[in-house]
């Protein structure tokens, strides 16, 4: 029996051991019920709805999402969401129970950063205010899946913020020339800038690359690693999907140039970076070899992009695209259609012929 009577106080109150959301013994009492039936209806309400599962606040259950999914997730990707997690989510949440956050307390959370402004007077972008709200909807989603949740109040509260696609820009190839020229006065820049362009890398997959990862008698560059720098420390990491995994074959003129510059640094290890530098320093170099190459200045990954819309200029497929640079061909398709040449006239030039 976990319904007792209160002598004292004439009030009846109920005192129920469960297990916790560690899987450990806890207790649970309640005072102040005026009859016992009012008691045993709390009692029969508490085991339903929380099952001693979800008793913990949300910052207790970020631990326990922690300790589920860190490991599962790339360093950067866990990062990512620690910061947001730990700044825009626990200041307002942290010591609310889980079963007791409603679809309303989004609402008021959402308000307060849909209306807040920078010592500037500037807002969060729409597209920062959608990824917010998508990872404290992931949250409620691990919650439901796993420790029985019975609903996620941010998927009940709506979306804030929108998707805002960031502009796509390009260099041409001439374009891509002048600044290689302008850049080769720093050769470890000038080969760093030819492996991304030519080949279609990520940052972080170029800054990744060792000397065993070139096979110069294919012509091949393996790619199955990426690199960051975190607190101060160099991180390797694994690649950003399975998808990324993958060997890509240099142009000739590439290899060549690679064997060069292996051949002027001096004791080069087989698992020494071949370019120990960071992407602060590459974004400097962008800015410095735009600037007197007179092109116009566009994102490090804008490189990929130039590289993806010179091999369609080419006329390879999605498919074969997808494969160099690690992408699924949907997403070549989808990002690229654009560029990619119409076959709407030669469609209905076909169907005129089947009609006649």
């Amino acid at each position: 029996m976990s319904v007792y009577r209160d002598e004292k106080q004439k009030t009846w109150y109920v005192s129920v051991r469960f297990i916790d959301w560690r899987g450990e013994k806890s207790r649970k009492v309640k005072r102040g019920f005026k009859t016992k039936r009012e008691a045993q209806e709390w009692e029969n309400g508490f085991l339903n709805e929380s099952a001693g599962k979800l008793e913990m606040t949300f910052g207790q259950f970020v631990e326990v999402y922690e300790e589920n999914l860190k490991e599962r997730l790339r360093l950067t990707t866990w990062q990512t969401k620690v910061s947001i997690i730990e700044s825009k989510m626990l200041p307002y949440f942290k010591m609310k129970r889980m079963i007791d956050i409603r679809p309303s307390d989004v609402i008021a959370w959402q308000n307060k950063l849909m209306s807040f402004r920078d010592e500037n007077g500037e807002r969060y972008s729409p597209a920062y205010l959608k990824s917010i709200h998508a990872q404290l909807s992931a949250i409620f989603n691990h919650a439901m899946r796993f420790y029985d949740l019975p609903s996620n109040p941010a998927q009940k509260a709506g979306m804030m913020g929108m998707e805002k696609s960031r502009e796509m820009l390009f260099w041409t190839k001439e374009e891509y020339v002048r600044f290689s020229e302008a850049v080769m006065d720093k050769p470890i820049s000038f080969y760093a800038f030819e492996m991304l362009y030519w080949c279609g890398l990520r940052l972080g997959e170029m800054l990744a690359l060792t000397p065993e990862d070139f096979d110069f008698k294919d012509n091949m560059v393996r790619i199955n690693k990426s690199y960051q720098r975190i607190n101060g420390e160099d991180v390797i990491t694994d690649p950003k999907t399975k998808k990324s995994i993958r060997k890509v074959k240099m142009p000739d003129f590439l290899a060549d140039e690679m064997k060069d510059y292996f051949a002027s640094i001096y004791r080069l290890e087989p698992k020494q970076r071949v370019f120990p530098i960071d992407k602060n320093y590459m974004h400097h170099e962008m800015t410095r070899g735009s600037k007197k190459a007179g092109v116009k200045r566009i994102r490090i990954h804008d490189l990929r992009h130039s590289h993806v819309s010179l091999l369609i200029d080419m006329g390879f497929s999605a498919l074969a695209i997808a494969d160099r640079v690690g992408h699924e061909s949907i997403n070549i398709t989808y990002r690229y259609a654009h560029l990619f040449p119409s076959t709407q006239n030669a469609i209905a030039d076909k169907l005129n012929m089947e009609r006649s």
